[in-house]
This record gives structure tokens, C-alpha cells and sequence, in this order.
């Protein structure tokens, strides 16, 4: 659902207020160096605009040569995040984003990554790290009853989680600043395209070691940057997600970063994390890039009649052809799970006992 023009219209003054300043402010100063291994061996792999929102800036992604780790460079700072992730899930469009992760869009995804830790062990509690509204802890309850569910995020998003039922405890704030007060309180936790979004995934390991009890397990997800559609699609791949992704981690850096830390991994699967919304995300995304603008506080004024108008009628006229990219998707899913082209990997690994 749309917001409403005044919701937007309310907002209006405090963003044009903060861009006035421009968005350099945003920004840490650009690498030379690749933060996962310190090579100075870079080469640009992407750059793009905020193509979900329509935020003003500029976003490049580098890639390191030497480890194959590429990342946000610059990054954004704290406040540049607060300014990007504003609105996206919570706020403006926080009913909209909410409906893509629900237990009827998601839920079958949801109990695939439930089931493949079960296979390991059978949590009496589990931390959903990244949990957002806490629609996976509903979903895995019907596939490990006996387990207890808590849910961690930023946002309001965990709070209303816990409201609704999805969750016993929400813990609200970053997971490396509040690990010294869970030490050792959990025998699973998940970490569903989450890595991604952190300014140092390193330190997101670390402070999943200090949750988990030994013995306990560790499950991630994230985006895969040696899928063939990243190269293929370019901009257009929907993991790219800027500016909210900072990193990609190849699969072979995961794995020896989590035997640094004390690790053991017990499970790799390229297949099920795949979501076959490769070509359908770009087409949308691309024909958005040809819409008139939409009204956003972060633009000076709404948009007249008329666009408004040609908007919704573009958008009509473009849905035969998402249709289309969407039954193409789910066409070859079988192929690409089986193949470079998936665009998404799990890891499970458990933690070593202490020395």
C-alpha cells in the first residue's frame, strides 16, 4: 500500500533539511585497501544509484583481487545508514516491505532453513538475529515445537514481534553491543541475509561465538557474489541491493573466517537459499527506472496529476512482462540451483568447545 500524500508531505521538510547538506556527509573515506584481508588490489565491480528508494547518491562496490572480497567503498557511516534504511522498513513503506517476508511469500523458504539445522540438533532456544517483524520463528516453531524463539533487529520491526506472538524476547540494538549480555544464553542462532548489512561482519561472528553455548550452532544465509546472474544482470541483480548491502562474502572466506574463530562447519547448500527473483527484480527494477517519479519526502514536490497518472498507467502496462520474468524464474529454478548461477548459500557451523 501507498502512503498517504500528507504522511509524506509531513516528512518532507526534515529530509530536504538533511540533503541540503548534502551526501558526502554519508560516506567514510574510500578504501585502498580490501577489509577482509588488507591487499591494496582493487578493481571497481559496480556502481549505481539507490535504485528502491530513489535516495540521492552514489554507490560504488569494489572488489579485492586478491581474496575476491568485495564491498561498499566508500562506506556508509552510521548516520548515512540511518538516512538509507529510513522508511524502507518501518515508517513510510514499513507495511509494504513487511508483506515480502510474511509467512505466505516466505514461508516454505522459512521451513527449508529450519528443517536443515534440525538435521543437526534440536535447539531448546534459538536467536533470530536480523528477525525483523519475527516471521521466521513463527514459521520454525512448526518444525521444532519444543524450541523457544527469540528474535533480535534495530528496529520497532522486533518489538512488534514480540506483540504479535512470533517471538518470547525481543532484543533490540546491535548484536555486538549486546552479546556480553547474552554470553552463552543460546545452542542456535540464525543470521538470514544479515552479514551483508553489517559494517564488520567479522565482529558479527565474534559476537555470535560469545551467544552461542559450545556445542551450539550458527546458521547463515547470505547473497552469493560468485553468482554467474551477478555478472550477467550487473546493477540490475537484485543482491546488490545498494546502498544497504556493504559486503559479499565469497563462500570460501566464510568458511576459513569461521574456523579462525572456532568454528566447525558442518553444512554448505547452494541450492535451497536460492530465490528465483533474478529476472523479475531487474525487469521491475529497470522499468521503475523509466516511471516518473513517485511522491517521496526526499524530493522537493510531489509529482502533479498528470504524472501520477502516467505513472499508474506505465505500471499496468509493464505487468504482463514481470509476469512473464516471473514464470521464466520459476521455469528454470531447478537448473539454476544446480548451477553457478544460484544466487544465494547457507553455511551451518558449530562452535567449537572452549580450550
Amino acid at each position: 500500500m501507498a502512503p498517504s500524500a500528507q504522511a509524506v508531505a509531513e516528512r518532507r521538510p526534515a529530509y530536504l533539511t538533511e540533503l541540503a547538506q548534502g551526501t558526502e556527509r554519508f560516506h567514510e573515506p574510500r578504501r585502498t585497501d580490501c577489509p577482509w584481508c588488507g591487499a591494496a588490489r582493487l578493481r571497481t565491480r559496480l556502481r549505481t544509484t539507490d535504485l528502491f528508494q530513489g535516495k540521492p547518491g552514489t554507490f560504488v562496490v569494489d572488489q579485492c583481487r586478491s581474496c575476491g572480497h568485495s564491498f561498499q567503498n566508500p562506506c556508509l557511516t552510521p548516520e548515512g545508514l540511518d538516512f538509507y534504511y529510513r522508511d524502507f522498513y518501518d515508517g513510510l513503506n514499513g507495511g509494504s516491505v513487511e508483506s515480502l517476508f510474511d509467512v505466505k511469500s516466505s514461508g516454505g523458504r522459512y521451513r527449508s532453513s529450519a528443517r536443515a539445522l534440525a538435521a543437526h540438533l534440536e535447539p531448546e532456544s534459538w536467536l533470530d538475529v536480523g528477525t525483523s517483524h519475527g516471521h521466521f520463528p513463527a514459521v520454525a516453531k512448526e518444525v521444532l515445537p519444543y524450541t523457544a524463539f527469540d528474535g533480535l533487529d534495530m528496529g520497532e520491526s522486533v518489538e512488534e514481534g514480540r506483540r504479535a506472538g512470533r517471538i518470547e524476547e525481543a532484543h533490540r540494538g546491535r548484536l555486538v553491543d549486546l552479546a556480553p549480555g547474552l554470553e552463552g544464553r543460546y545452542d542456535a542462532m540464525s543470521m538470514f541475509h544479515y552479514l551483508e548489512h553489517s559494517l564488520d561482519p567479522r565482529q558479527e561472528l565474534k559476537a555470535a561465538h560469545r551467544v552461542l553455548r559450545p556445542g551450539g550452532h550458527l546458521m547463515i544465509e547470505v547473497p552469493d557474489p560468485e553468482s554467474r546472474f551477478s555478472s550477467l544482470l550487473g546493477k540490475w541483480w537484485l543482491p546488490y541491493f545498494q546502498p544497504q548491502h556493504l559486503h559479499f562474502i565469497t563462500l570460501g572466506n566464510l568458511r576459513t573466517e569461521l574456523r579462525a574463530l572456532g568454528y566447525t562447519v558442518v553444512a554448505v547448500d547452494r541450492r535451497e537459499p536460492h530465490q528465483p527473483v533474478d529476472l523479475t527484480a531487474a525487469y521491475m527494477m529497470l522499468a521503475s527506472q523509466l516511471l516518473p517519479d513517485e511522491d517521496a519526502p526526499w524530493r522537493t514536490k510531489a509529482p502533479t496529476a498528470l504524472k501520477r497518472g502516467v505513472r499508474k498507467a506505465v505500471m499496468l502496462a509493464s505487468l504482463p512482462g514481470a509476469v512473464a520474468c516471473w514464470l521464466v524464474d520459476q521455469l528454470i529454478s531447478p537448473l539454476v540451483r544446480r548451477s553457478r548461477f544460484s544466487n544465494a548459500y547457507r553455511v551451518i557451523a558449530r562452535r567449537d568447545p572452549d580450550a
